[in-house]
């Protein structure tokens, strides 16, 4: 089998083929979009792995998915983005439909966006963008540092360098801020995020949050959080939707954060797994543990950094590590980017490469507060010219 990709143009028909665009509708499961769409039940969800159905889950409310049909109406190929950089398949194979995880096919900008507050940096960033995401990126970065309700004052004025991702020519999941300045009565206050996918203040301080930055002392980073992964043992696509600590089997493992423990027991590849539930529709997660702290149960509520249990490698696991997730509202995100609590000060050579990395972000900042650059960001296309479709042949 050859796989290659085909262009169909949006609004116009190729070989006989449409695309239509729909939108994933609140409460709606994927089992339920199959019903609907009249597509079989046993090929595309019961006959999966206990993986991929879980990645049936992660569609979420409001997402845009594309359909391919013939000139007879029938379903040929569905994307449906599960994240940023992955997307389930599903496609027609003579007289059967399969099912497949592969990446998402996108392109990403650095951009950069400069206002002057006349009410307050969400109201303005909304008014001039029309992007909520950019301006909750922006009011959650400072939120545990500043106080936005008294501290703002008309005539301040704010920057923010981002990263956004664009697929079909549309913009596409959250934007990753790269720096901002705010000010607030004359004072400048900056975020910059570093190489270790960190946030800093100017002088190198790690920013404050809720959250410990290793649930594990003293271990090693040994897998990132990703949304696309081609799995050594699986030979597939999957999602990596947490951050591996490694660590000697036994080593304690501590709660992220304060919160309320809604699972603790086995969880198949998971092994044995514990939630906790915090604030704001954060949840933890922790797994291929060893075993549970004594006294630890569904049910009792834990603080920050008490230990809740042992590294193992139950599940599935090629070794001893701690398999730490962060969810919010259900959707996985990742643990490095968040705003962390720690009393984390950048030195020696770690402090000067950051430096150095401020020093460009400063003179961008100061470039677009000199210019006044309003954002030229397009945040709608009125015409998308193509569609990349995944076909198979026999060759």
């Amino acid at each position: 089998m050859i796989r290659f990709f085909i262009l169909f143009l949006f609004t116009t028909s190729l070989f006989s083929a449409t695309v239509e665009r729909e939108r994933w509708k609140s409460g709606e499961t994927y089992l339920i979009f199959l019903e609907k769409k009249k597509l079989p039940l046993k090929e595309l969800y019961y006959g999966l792995d206990k993986d991929d159905q879980r990645l049936t889950e992660e569609m979420r409310t409001g997402v845009h998915y594309q359909i391919l049909k013939d000139n007879n109406e029938t379903i040929e190929q569905i994307l449906l983005p599960l994240n940023d950089e992955l997307q389930i398949h599903i496609y027609k194979d003579k007289n059967h439909y399969k099912f497949e995880a592969i990446p998402i096919v996108s392109t990403t900008k650095t951009e950069a966006f400069s206002t002057t507050i006349t009410s307050s940096p969400m109201y303005n960033i909304l008014k001039d963008t029309g992007s909520k995401k950019l301006a909750q990126i922006f009011v959650s970065s400072f939120k545990n540092s500043l106080n936005f309700k008294n501290d703002i004052r008309k005539g301040d004025r704010l920057v923010m360098i981002y990263d956004q991702k664009y697929r079909l020519g549309r913009p596409f999941s959250m934007p990753t801020l790269k720096a901002a300045m705010i000010e607030m009565r004359g004072k400048r206050h900056y975020i910059y995020r570093n190489d270790d996918e960190r946030y800093y203040d100017e002088k190198g301080h790690e920013v404050e949050g809720f959250l410990l930055a290793r649930p594990v002392r003293g271990a090693r980073i040994s897998s990132y959080f990703t949304k696309r992964r081609w799995h050594p043992v699986l030979h597939k696509w999957k999602a990596h939707l947490g951050v591996d600590y490694a660590a000697r089997r036994g080593t304690p493992v501590r709660a992220a954060g304060s919160g309320k423990i809604i699972y603790a027991a086995r969880a198949g590849s998971y092994g044995n797994l514990i939630k906790i539930r915090h604030s704001d529709g954060y949840e933890t997660r922790y797994a291929h543990l060893k075993s549970f702290r004594r006294g630890i149960h569904r049910g009792k509520y834990v603080k920050k950094g008490q230990v809740i249990a042992y590294v193992g490698t139950t599940g599935r696991s090629t070794g001893p590590h701690l398999h730490f997730e962060l969810r919010k509202r259900g959707r996985a995100i990742n643990p490095l980017q968040v705003v962390q609590v720690t009393t984390k000060k950048l030195h020696g050579k770690a402090k000067k490469a950051f430096m150095r990395l401020k020093e460009n972000y400063d003179q961008s900042i100061e470039l677009h507060l000199k210019n006044d650059t309003k954002s030229k960001k397009v945040h709608s296309f009125k015409d998308i010219s193509y569609i990349h479709f995944i076909g198979k042949k026999d060759g």
